[in-house]
């Protein structure tokens, strides 16, 4: 990979923070799955929600099968951080971030497994419900959260800020890859 190239491209995004790291940096936890299973709407409703994407076990072997991974994080400041419809509609333009930096390591001939935020709002209804494969399974990015991942100590160890003041959303992402 041509690490100057990429973090000279990622400058033109608006990405907050970003760091590379060892897949095996992450914690994995069934009590973060447990979270999905007892608290999130959307659990068994998405192909990027458990039960779809796996056991935590089988998301774990998946990240871990990678050589490096990288966090990005973006920011958007909303007026009312406690209006949930204005802070997911800070969501789309994360994602979108989340896109350029995996067509960015793509154009270096690098394939990324992509975990993102919440669930995934390709399609208006997810085949999940129909018992039928995803329509469109390189564009849908499964949730960090589905994966068992507890993002939190990863970003204290990495000195990281998660929160930044009262009405700031801060978006996370990882893209795992190997060269």
């Amino acid at each position: 990979m041509n690490l100057p190239l990429l973090e000279s491209q990622m400058a033109q995004l608006p990405i907050c923070l970003y760091h590379f790291f060892s897949p095996q940096e992450l914690e994995f936890s069934d009590r973060v799955r447990w979270i999905c299973s007892h608290e999130c709407p959307m659990y068994g409703k998405s192909w990027a929600c458990p039960p779809g994407v796996g056991t935590v076990e089988a998301c774990r072997d998946k990240c871990l099968g990678y050589d490096s991974c990288l966090l990005i994080s973006t920011m958007t400041e909303v007026e009312d951080l406690s209006d949930l419809t204005q802070t997911l509609a800070t969501r789309c333009p994360h994602e979108r971030i989340t896109d350029a930096v995996r067509d960015l390591l793509r154009q270096q001939g690098i394939e990324a497994y992509v975990l993102s935020t919440e669930a995934c709002s390709v399609c208006e209804q997810c085949t999940i419900c129909e018992g039928k494969p995803c329509r469109y399974p390189e564009k849908m990015h499964p949730c960090i959260e589905s994966h068992g991942i507890n993002l939190m100590p990863l970003i204290e160890n990495l000195g990281m800020e998660f929160q930044y003041g009262n009405n700031v959303v801060t978006w996370f992402s990882l893209l795992f890859y190997s060269e």
